[in-house]
């Protein structure tokens, strides 16, 4: 038995919201949606060896009663590797997105900086030095 995939499942208020947001700011592609058009239950983005799923609070409740009363975001850190964080830095900064943790290098040999999504899930946004 192998593992041949991880695509991390979030919760989200308003799929079409995450969806412009992870394409608008971050640059992910648009994926599928359930269903084609708005309001959405289901979405997902999509970049080169990444693929992130948005599910609306009450349609995942529907399907994980144990996600009632939860909340939202902010207990899981997604940490991306990108190939120009600091491109990434300057658009984040020009779209006004709150910056959690500055840019900054670390003794890992990551130069990285963390934000959060409009949900509260954290970024970590890193390019090897």
């Amino acid at each position: 038995m192998s593992y041949t995939k991880l695509t991390p499942n979030l919760v989200v208020r308003d799929v079409a919201r995450s969806l412009e947001f992870y394409t608008g700011i971050l640059g992910f592609q648009r994926g599928i949606t359930v269903p084609e058009a708005a309001p959405f239950v289901f979405g997902s983005v999509t970049a080169p060896g990444i693929e992130i799923y948005f599910n609306e609070q009450s349609s995942a409740v529907a399907e994980y009663p144990e996600l009632a009363g939860m909340p939202i975001g902010g207990t899981l850190t997604l940490f991306l590797e990108v190939d120009d964080v600091a491109a990434l830095h300057a658009r984040v900064q020009k779209a006004g997105v709150k910056i959690l943790h500055p840019m900054e290098d670390k003794f890992y040999g990551m130069r990285e900086f963390a934000i959060a999504d409009l949900d509260g899930w954290m970024l970590t946004l890193a390019q090897k030095i």
